[in-house]
């Protein structure tokens, strides 16, 4: 199957909107993904080699050239997206202490799909194992790296807790950051960033003009509780998103 097989529906994309995440299941052949998280033990036994780990591992340009992850990528970015030069491989060791919440970059606000996180876990990554913590909607709120880390607990917050071989993809503004690790083996995150090359003209997902009515409802969700005054914004800004990768 192609990547066109893979395009994300306009319920889908619109979860997205709101969400700023969503979650892929690729196949990948056995041993695939024991042998990724072999080979980035190896990579970072001498220290962290930054942009460098896909040199190290270039099998995980088949994680990135997966059919599943190329279809999503194209709907959120468009044809001809560009994978950044930078990467890393995040390393949670066991005992390691919590990373503050955080947003990448300079959280330059545009209200638009130009850059999306893409993380990799080559191992199960279980609640103890220290899961990649994210809040969803927060892709529509900024707020500087040292304020937030006062933050602890956030309700809604999310663990990205999953199986060995998930790709998760998110907004390059959503608030994250890796929990502490209480188990007992390093948790790896293959953390790429992939971005759109102009403005989208028309929609580059599996867009159905003659069904889409049925899912705008999705765009009025709150993804995590609010007050009203915060909803009625955040419901203007989702629609502003929708526009823009619709190309209207």
């Amino acid at each position: 199957m192609s990547e066109r097989d893979y395009l994300l529906s306009d319920a889908d994309v619109m979860n997205f909107v709101v969400d700023g995440y969503l979650v892929l299941k690729p196949e990948f052949p056995e041993g695939f993904n024991e042998y990724c998280y072999d080979e980035c033990a190896r990579a970072t036994e001498d220290g962290n080699p930054g942009d460098s780990i896909l040199d190290d591992v270039p099998k995980l340009h088949d994680v990135w050239g997966h059919p599943m992850v190329r279809g999503a990528l194209t709907s959120l970015v468009g044809d001809g997206y560009q994978m950044s030069g930078h990467r890393h491989c995040h390393v949670n060791p066991p005992g390691a202490r919590s990373q503050g919440w955080h947003q990448d970059g300079t959280n330059q606000r545009h209200h638009k799909v130009r850059t999306v996180l893409g993380f990799y876990y080559p191992q199960d990554t279980t609640p103890d194992l220290g899961p990649t913590m994210i809040v969803p909607g927060t892709h529509f709120r900024n707020c500087p790296t040292d304020r937030m880390a006062t933050y602890t607990h956030i309700r809604g917050q999310v663990p990205l807790t999953c199986e060995a071989g998930t790709v998760a993809l998110a907004h390059y503004d959503i608030w994250h950051g890796a929990s502490r690790n209480q188990g007992d083996r390093v948790r790896y995150m293959l953390k790429f960033l992939f971005s759109r090359v102009g403005d989208p003209t028309e929609p580059s997902w599996n867009h159905d003009p003659d069904t889409v009515g049925d899912h705008t409802h999705l765009l009025g969700r709150r993804p995590i509780p609010c007050g009203q005054s915060d909803h009625y914004k955040e419901r203007g800004l989702h629609r502003e998103m929708w526009d823009h990768m619709r190309g209207a």
